[in-house]
């Protein structure tokens, strides 16, 4: 009986060890697939650490949100790391996030960061893509790309898709009340929306489009993966919204583990997976590839806080539907 006891008892903290030992982490198919920074990362960290990373995958972070909801208090999650800005306030609403621990004094954005659970791993802006070799003279503003009907343009739905949210916050920002009818006007020359990112930018690979809602990195990513140079982004006047992505840690299953990883995000190790990786710009001073010199800066960065884009985000997505089905 002495030695059953025994046994069970070495068992059990045995199995409380391995579970100490790894790290559940909620991300998107982007960051963890092949050709993103999570196996990477991945690595780097366990070979620090001694310990083991379980990636959960989802197809975007809506998905990410909407299996918290569902797992409430029971989730398996240490860390959600893949959800951007526009969902931040949704996230906090679920009461299952812990204020964050790391300082931010090293944070390099371009924007004040103010949030008090969740910390930014990268970031980047929405742009139009151009071949240009074929377009000779892109437009130079938002209001060019809407008025210019020779131009025809496809770009991914504001409700399937986080490009396309943050194509139509970018509309909103620029255009207030009037961007409903700026988007009855760009849908006059709108090749088709498309259900994501990838379907968007065949399209315009094909030709069939001049211009593709895409990031001001793209034309980066071409140079360095496909020594291509014919993309470029087109540099608007009244400015580009932003994409902040963010982690956060679950609060009842937080561990020592877990805060090492939250240190990890924005350390050089981490931090130097992001340009070529996630074809984001790092959150910390880091040296970027050379290809990234040549890319467009923009002077303005346009950004709605979490809190409005929650209260508004349904209003805005029915109003563009109904813009653009009329």
């Amino acid at each position: 009986m002495k030695f059953l006891i025994g046994f069970l008892l070495y068992f059990l903290s045995f199995f409380i060890f391995a579970q100490e030992k790894t790290l559940t982490i909620y991300t998107t198919e982007t960051f963890a697939s092949q050709w993103g920074p999570g196996t990477k990362i991945k690595n780097i960290f366990e070979k620090k650490y001694k310990c083991k990373i379980n990636y959960q995958i989802f197809p975007n972070s809506i998905s990410i949100i909407n299996r918290l909801k569902l797992e409430k208090s029971n989730t398996k999650a240490n860390i959600i790391l893949g959800i951007d800005q526009t969902l931040i306030h949704e996230a906090e609403q679920t009461n299952l996030f812990g204020k964050n621990k790391i300082k931010l004094s090293d944070l390099n954005l371009p924007v004040q960061w103010k949030d008090t659970y969740f910390i930014p791993y990268d970031y980047g802006y929405f742009a139009f893509i151009y071949n240009n070799k074929k377009l000779k003279n892109p437009p130079q503003s938002l209001s060019q790309l809407i008025n210019d009907k020779n131009i025809s343009v496809v770009y991914e739905d504001p409700r399937m898709d986080t490009a396309g949210t943050g194509f139509m916050l970018w509309m909103k920002a620029v255009y207030g009340k009037d961007a409903s009818k700026m988007w009855k006007k760009l849908s006059t020359h709108t090749l088709t929306v498309t259900n994501n990112w990838t379907q968007a930018f065949n399209l315009f690979r094909k030709g069939e489009a001049d211009m593709v809602l895409s990031y001001t990195t793209d034309p980066a990513y071409s140079l360095i993966e496909e020594q291509n140079n014919s993309f470029s982004a087109a540099s608007f006047s009244e400015g580009h919204y932003m994409q902040i992505q963010v982690a956060g840690y679950i609060k009842e299953n937080n561990s020592k583990l877990t805060q090492n990883f939250m240190s990890f995000i924005l350390s050089k190790g981490f931090q130097n997976e992001m340009p070529t990786g996630s074809w984001m710009y790092p959150v910390i001073k880091t040296k970027l590839p050379k290809e990234f010199d040549s890319l467009i800066r923009p002077k303005k960065s346009l950004l709605f806080s979490p809190v409005e884009v929650f209260q508004n985000k349904e209003k805005w997505q029915s109003e563009w539907e109904n813009s653009v089905s009329n």
